[in-house]
């Protein structure tokens, strides 16, 4: 398993596009997502224990975000062929057994990942209702293990400021986790 840490936020850059099928049966878009005030799309796994660390955190602050007006999204871009714990049906299952507050939807052919610049699970990009880039950080200070529970919520914060002002915080700490599996073929 190899640690990466994301790039720095390119603030302003747009939202690629994608069509992509959820664990609901459902072909979602881009435009699909969005919320009013923005959207956050997630690039994450069933077994990166990465996010797994954060898993609960990620559902208690996908919540929140959504009474602000922040929909999030979450994308699963794997090679699932090499790492079958993240099958679509296990994704199903992962989402049915934890109530998804948002779409989780499969990147079969990985081309979503590659055109948003995603490298690593968990890989957070915050964009406005403009669909520009404000936020590409970490959740909080969790790495493989979850830190404690009076970190400071640096995605919740920064999107929450997103929601308010259109723009993110200057000063962002990148995400750190497990390489997004690429299908060698």
């Amino acid at each position: 398993m190899v640690a990466l840490e994301t790039p720095v936020c390119d603030f302003g850059k747009p939202a690629p596009d994608f069509s992509l099928l959820g664990v609901d049966g459902r072909t979602w878009t881009l435009a699909d997502c969005m919320g009013e005030k923005g959207l956050l799309v997630m690039f994450i796994c069933q077994h990166c224990p990465y996010v797994k660390a954060i898993h609960d955190r990620i559902l208690r602050d996908t919540s929140e975000l959504q009474a602000l007006g922040i929909a999030s999204v979450a994308v699963m871009s794997n090679d699932t062929e090499a790492y079958p714990e993240d099958s679509f049906a296990n994704m199903q299952q992962a989402a049915r057994l934890h109530d998804y507050p948002f779409p989780y939807l499969l990147d079969e052919t990985q081309e979503v990942a590659k055109a948003y610049g995603a490298v690593c699970t968990p890989d957070f990009f915050g964009y406005n209702a403009g669909f520009e880039l404000q936020y590409r950080g970490r959740l909080d200070a969790s790495r493989r293990e979850t830190a404690p529970a009076d970190t400071i919520r640096e995605l919740f914060e920064a999107m929450k400021t997103v929601a308010q002002t259109g723009h993110g915080p200057e000063r962002q700490i990148a995400s750190i986790g497990c390489s997004i599996k690429w299908k060698t073929n």
